[in-house]
């Protein structure tokens, strides 16, 4: 039974006399926001009744009052990272600074499912219905928020302005590490698994049902993430048997792409549940999964945060929370039903950076050796496959530093022994492998686009480094033309091509000049060999 809405808003605070500011309607309520510039703002509005822990989600009954959206709502609980130490600055900085790297700033609260919109605040377009772009934040399903994204979304909203192709960006706030996806045969029982995702899908729901409010049309929503948020893009097409239920026409993929995973009941699934049972002393309790959900969220958090994180030697991107197969949001490991084309027909953009591993590599500078490099990938990627069939693996990602990433660059770069052969074999078993996997089954069905980017290739140590191409806005005009449009061409400079199997064009930005195209055929032999492995035995299990 929900509470009053007008109840739950004032016990956030966030429900009083009207302010000043853009006002719009929803339901019987007024939500005002803030104008800055060219765009207007509506943030933090609640989306879900606050959440009971490890249970969905459920969506808000209408709206009613007075609603204060005029600053971003609280962060979902972050997970502690533990940055790692390699004595160069350059590398440092860009942790520390880049949003799905880093713990964010704000008050955390598991009462954090809200959503924000950015819209022109042009009066010409205010009544015209726009095209959406629904941003899914990274942040390898332990960190993140939307409001560190703020000048991402007005930037782009401003600059679509700027191009005669305006449209809202719409964030929005999902629940993370064990609190969104927290694995075992209790949660697999009660059909909890995913919440995370499923919270995603409420608020993309929500989009349709009220973003018209906003100026907005929901028959040209596209899904737009970077790292596991792209991630989330290619796994809400897989949902619902790959129906897309009419929520959204396109899809933007920013170095991610939908990746092996097991059942939620096995590895990491249970053993990390088991983890906290034990460490909480839920353990003792004759239903562990109610003790946990009755702690202090202080003392969950104390546990969940003894965790491995994505900067772990022995996990690195090889993930402790991520999505699972439950039965309920996912029903097989997506990495098949990409092979069976199970998912939804709609046009894309997938791309990648060149040096997509260089910045989880770090976390394993420890490897010096080859003896250490093949224990490394034995134990925390492929502990179920057997040793030997993994022989191929260490010719095709061999120790020379110049076959290594950052890559095209030498022996320059080689932080220890192995780093650029670890870097190697990160990137095109997290990125590169499965976004070319699903670009060649994905153009069988729709409208297809590929990217790749080498720009920032001198930034030290790590080149193109994951997140490059978002920190610079290296495709935000492509995007704009791809919401607006369905297309990415900007027709300015070499004309985009589609991807197809016969011609796997790539939109290429060189590390100087002008885009060019290239073909994705790059290290096919090594990369087919990582696909191959990853379909016998997912490395997230």
């Amino acid at each position: 039974m929900f509470k009053p809405l007008i109840f739950l808003l004032i016990l956030q605070g966030i429900v009083h006399a009207i302010p000043s500011g853009p006002k719009i309607k929803l339901d019987s309520a007024t939500v005002t926001g803030v104008t800055s510039g060219l765009v207007s703002k509506f943030l933090g509005i609640p989306y879900a009744v606050p959440p009971e822990r490890f249970r969905a989600a459920q969506a808000v009954p209408p709206y009613k009052g007075n609603v204060d959206a005029t600053k971003y709502g609280f962060l979902c609980p972050q997970q502690q990272i533990a940055i790692p130490q390699t004595g160069l600055e350059a590398i440092t900085n860009i942790i520390s600074t880049k949003p799905e790297l880093r713990d964010a700033p704000g008050t955390e609260n598991e009462d954090c499912l809200t959503i924000n919109i950015i819209k022109p605040s042009v009066p010409s377009l205010s009544n015209h219905k726009l095209p959406v772009v629904v941003w899914i934040h990274g942040g390898a399903y332990q960190v993140g928020d939307t409001a560190s994204y703020d000048s991402v979304g007005s930037g782009l909203v401003a600059r679509s302005i700027q191009l005669g192709k305006p449209i809202i960006y719409v964030s929005i706030n999902y629940r993370l590490s064990a609190y969104g996806f927290l694995g075992g045969l209790q949660i697999f029982q009660e059909g909890n698994g995913n919440l995370g995702l499923r919270d995603q899908r409420l608020a993309i729901q929500w989009v349709n049902k009220y973003i018209h409010a906003f100026g907005g049309d929901p028959s040209k929503v596209t899904l737009w993430g970077q790292s596991s948020g792209a991630i989330s893009v290619g796994l809400q097409m897989m949902t619902n048997g790959g129906n897309a239920q009419g929520l959204f026409r396109a899809g933007f993929m920013m170095s991610g792409a939908p990746l092996p995973v097991g059942n939620i009941t096995k590895g990491t699934g249970q053993s990390f549940f088991s983890f906290l049972a034990s460490d909480t002393g839920c353990s003792a309790a004759s239903d562990a999964l109610a003790c946990l959900r009755a702690l202090p969220f202080p003392v969950l958090k104390a546990s969940v945060d003894k965790t491995p994180s994505f900067f772990s030697y022995e996990v690195s991107l090889a993930l402790v929370w991520h999505p699972s197969v439950d039965g309920v949001f996912l029903k097989d490991n997506p990495q098949a039903l990409v092979t069976k084309g199970a998912f939804a027909n709609i046009p894309l953009v997938s791309g990648t950076v060149d040096d997509e591993g260089t910045l989880f590599g770090i976390s394993s500078l420890n490897i010096t050796t080859d003896a250490d490099f093949r224990s490394y990938v034995e134990t925390n990627w492929q502990p179920r496959n057997p040793v030997d069939t993994l022989d191929q693996l260490w010719t095709l990602y061999p120790a020379d530093p110049a076959a290594g990433s950052p890559f095209d660059t030498g022996k320059a770069n080689a932080l220890t022994p192995q780093f650029k052969r670890v870097s190697a074999f990160i990137s095109d078993s997290i990125q590169n492998g499965p976004r070319r996997l699903f670009l060649q089954q994905a153009t069988t069905k729709a409208k297809v686009f590929g990217y790749i980017t080498k720009r920032l290739k001198s930034t030290d140590g790590i080149g193109s480094y994951h997140g490059s191409d978002l920190v610079a806005g290296i495709v935000n005009d492509n995007l704009i033309h791809f919401v607006s449009d369905l297309d990415p061409n900007t027709s300015v400079g070499v004309h985009w091509p589609q991807y197809t199997t016969r011609s796997p064009n790539l939109y290429t930005f060189p590390a100087n000049g002008p885009p060019l195209i290239t073909q994705d055929t790059f290290r096919a032999d090594g990369i087919n060999y990582l696909n191959n492995l990853a379909l016998v035995a997912p490395f997230v299990l």
